[in-house]
């Protein structure tokens, strides 16, 4: 038997990275982004947006992170993607309803793809909560980026071993079947198939 783990012995320049950032909340998730990039620069990943390892998506807020994560995982371009966001709490149950799709996307796609989807979003109640874990005390922006290389040096292993891995010829095949609209009809009522021997 084995042991499975990532590691960071491998070339850097072979790994593809995409960052989806949430723009609401600029303020925090401006921060993230520095510590996430300073982490995948210091483990010699090249972060200038006009180079060939990282490409970055803005989007307008943390509930719109999965769709274009999403987006971006089915291309087969990447071995992981980055999505960075903060939502924090008002006086409505806005912030439940936001924070609870967002997970729930965000971690579909793993499922979906078979491509590591690191869950970068702050969930606090108040602003201090958030600038504390985006600088003032720690960037978690950084661990989002270690968490980045260490799913994409583990499923690069992994992927060895699963020959029905979701990916052929850089392209996701969804991991379950999908019928196109024609060939689907949830009210469709099986026929049942009569039984030569009881025809007269």
């Amino acid at each position: 038997m084995a042991v499975f783990e990532g590691n960071f012995t491998f070339n850097p320049q072979q790994l593809r990275f995409a960052i989806v950032i949430g723009r609401f909340n600029d303020l925090v998730t401006g921060k993230l982004l520095s510590g996430c990039q300073d982490c995948l620069k210091r483990h010699g990943i090249d972060v200038d947006p006009n180079g060939n390892q990282v490409d970055y998506a803005w989007v307008p807020g943390s509930f719109e992170l999965p769709l274009v994560a999403r987006q971006l995982a089915i291309s087969g371009r990447y071995d992981a993607i980055i999505c960075l966001g903060a939502i924090i709490r008002g006086q409505t149950p806005h912030f439940d309803y936001v924070a609870s799709e967002t997970a729930k996307g965000i971690a579909a796609i793993g499922f979906q793809t078979g491509i590591p989807v690191i869950f970068g979003v702050l969930t606090t109640d108040t602003m201090q909560q958030a600038l504390e874990r985006a600088g003032i005390k720690s960037n978690l922006g950084w661990q989002y980026g270690q968490d980045a290389l260490e799913m994409a040096a583990l499923m690069g292993q992994l992927r060895g071993l699963t020959p029905d891995y979701s990916q052929s010829d850089n392209k996701i095949v969804p991991a379950l079947p999908v019928s196109s609209p024609g060939q689907l009809n949830p009210t469709a009522i099986p026929q049942q198939q009569s039984d030569p021997k009881n025809q007269s």
